[in-house]
């Protein structure tokens, strides 16, 4: 009977963690919906925005970029970790620590500093990698004006030279199942190129203010909201994999329990079997 208590207080036990994974997991779900209508609003105004920028500077002479546009021989790099502040998400961290650490010895013999976005991301490269700066505190209140504050330390630092390459590793977020961890070039800008359409437009616009005047002002708002949706990718990324990842434990945990349950039932049919022979085997002594 001893064995049954056992069975029992695992059943008990694995029942508790199923009711805890569920609840996470539809907790995970909601908080998923509003991260993923917030990402999903903000990409066409991201996407028309660089298009726009690409499009003004193709038509430009020269280096219209200013300092942002600097392309400088790659000694010192800062990348930009953005990892979650807690865990119970599958792979979501590992895979944005390991593309991390593909980057670390690509650019080996360099100086490279970190950043971090996530305390996750923080508290496992501290030990082997030099942080410059832990942001973990920007998803207490995700604001685009808290993403502009740091994504303006990081231009700041370019400009003055302190770095010559920065880039961003996150996790895109595709859908609920699916993140594809990114390592984005944040800066110098990339060579402007126009898009097909423009190339085949002729007509001939006029513009107030200038289209350098114009350029150098979108430059920062584009540099700022492509750091704020890289967190935002990131932060609907981190609860599609923790629901997936509760999903599965939850499923996990049921398909324990049946066994659980079944081993208890077989175990406890063998108790009441051996128990019915000793009744009958002492029945048939007294009647000897």
């Amino acid at each position: 009977m001893a064995n049954l208590k056992e069975i029992r207080n695992r059943i008990a036990s694995v029942s508790s963690t199923m009711q805890i994974t569920s609840a996470m997991k539809m907790v995970s779900a909601a908080k998923l919906k509003k991260a993923q209508d917030a990402i999903t609003a903000m990409r066409p105004y991201s996407e028309k925005l660089t298009e726009l920028l690409q499009n003004l500077s193709a038509t430009l002479e020269g280096d219209t970029g200013g300092a942002f546009a600097e392309q400088r021989e790659v000694n010192k790099v800062l990348l930009v970790v953005v990892t979650s502040n807690r865990g119970l998400c599958g792979a979501f961290n590992a895979n944005v620590l390991k593309q991390t650490k593909n980057l670390l010895t690509q650019y080996a013999g360099k100086t490279v500093d970190v950043l971090t976005i996530g305390k996750k991301g923080n508290d496992a490269l501290q030990k082997s990698c030099n942080i410059i700066a832990n942001q973990s505190s920007l998803f207490d209140g995700l604001t685009f004006e808290n993403v502009a504050d740091v994504a303006q330390t990081l231009m700041d630092k370019f400009a003055a030279g302190e770095y010559d390459k920065i880039e961003l590793v996150y996790n895109h977020f595709k859908n609920a199942a699916t993140q594809i961890v990114m390592a984005e070039q944040f800066l110098p800008l990339a060579p402007a190129q126009a898009t097909e359409e423009v190339n085949s437009n002729g007509t001939d616009y006029i513009f107030e203010p200038s289209k350098e005047e114009i350029v150098l002002s979108l430059i920062p708002l584009s540099l700022k909201t492509q750091l704020y949706k890289a967190v935002r990718d990131s932060f609907a990324s981190e609860h599609g994999a923790r629901m997936t990842a509760m999903h599965k434990a939850t499923d996990n945990a049921t398909e324990l329990r049946n066994q659980l349950k079944l081993t208890y039932n077989k175990a406890r049919q063998a108790a009441i079997t051996g128990e019915i022979l000793e009744i009958v085997g002492g029945a048939e002594a007294l009647n000897n």
